[in-house]
């Protein structure tokens, strides 16, 4: 059994939990508590009242949405 790097989205959680002190689930819960509103509105949203830089963002707000969408 090979264990593959983590890709997408996801490979920025560690850093997104260290430089910001919070668990993923977290910021997922914030996103989703945003519902509903457009991508770019909840990216927007953690950059401005959590400081959050704009990949980091992008990185929650997308694999959260993904996660949703099933």
């Amino acid at each position: 059994m090979t264990d593959h790097p983590v890709k997408g989205p996801a490979s920025y959680f560690p850093s997104i939990e260290k430089t910001y002190g919070h668990p993923i689930a977290y910021w997922k819960a914030l996103v989703r508590s945003r519902y509903p509103a457009k991508h770019m509105d909840l990216v927007a949203f953690l950059k401005a009242q959590h400081g959050m830089g704009h990949g980091h963002a992008n990185a929650v707000v997308a694999h959260t949405l993904a996660e949703d969408k099933g």
